[in-house]
């Protein structure tokens, strides 16, 4: 890694989280963070100043292990998320546990491991979340849950390093062109019209102004939805 500024964005491999990670290396240099570390590697050798850092984010221990590493960081983007969907009588507690052990545990915890080295560099954190985690709808329980839990972390992690210079934004994106939505659409038993969905650079664009802004601007949330 050069001198650059350094991100590390998780969920790196596909969709928002490589869009973002893509975006960002116009003026960091990125860790690729995700558990398929072919696709990492090869999303790496087409960024200058990127490298992956497979980990499997729901292993506390893995995760302790790979920030060890990490003795810089200025940004830290949470892309990885899970959906799984179904009604409330219809879903089991496993469900509800895969679903936030990804979307919010492996979130705090990873966040927690390089609060110190974001607050030596008066970093800035960017969640990911989603429409869901601002309006719960039918079968999306367990994924609406685990995203209002996010905003909470967000907000509350906002106002206690608030003090420690570091940033954070929540950003809530509509429905995207990616694989999940695909996989989203055909548990929904509907069609996938891919020109009716957000792009990944559409949610790219935003989180790279949030990252970008003026000392004196600190974006808290963004929305963006589909025209």
């Amino acid at each position: 890694m050069s001198e650059r500024p350094i991100a590390l964005v998780t969920g790196a491999s596909r969709g928002v989280g490589a869009a973002v990670a893509r975006a960002l290396s116009e003026t960091h240099d990125v860790l690729l963070g995700g558990r398929d570390g072919e696709a990492l590697r090869a999303l790496a050798a087409e960024i200058d100043g990127a490298r992956p850092w497979p980990v499997e984010l729901t292993d506390a221990d893995a995760v302790a292990a790979a920030v060890r590493d990490i003795d810089r960081l200025d940004v830290l983007v949470h892309s990885a998320g899970l959906v799984e969907l179904g009604a409330v009588a219809d879903t089991g507690v496993d469900s509800w546990r895969r679903t936030f052990e990804l979307n919010l545990f492996a979130v705090t915890e990873l966040t927690r491991l390089l609060l110190p080295t974001l607050r030596a560099d008066s970093g800035h954190v960017v969640l990911i979340n989603s429409g869901a985690g601002k309006e719960a709808k039918p079968n999306w329980g367990s994924y609406a849950a685990s995203k209002f839990a996010l905003r909470a972390f967000a907000d509350v992690l906002r106002a206690e390093e608030a003090a420690n210079g570091v940033r954070v934004t929540s950003v809530f994106p509509g429905r995207i062109n990616t694989d999940m939505q695909r996989e989203v659409r055909d548990s929904e038993g509907g069609e996938f019209q891919p020109e009716r969905y957000l792009r990944p650079e559409s949610v790219a664009g935003p989180v790279c102004s949030a990252v970008r802004a003026a000392d004196d601007a600190h974006l808290t949330e963004i929305v963006v939805r589909p025209s």
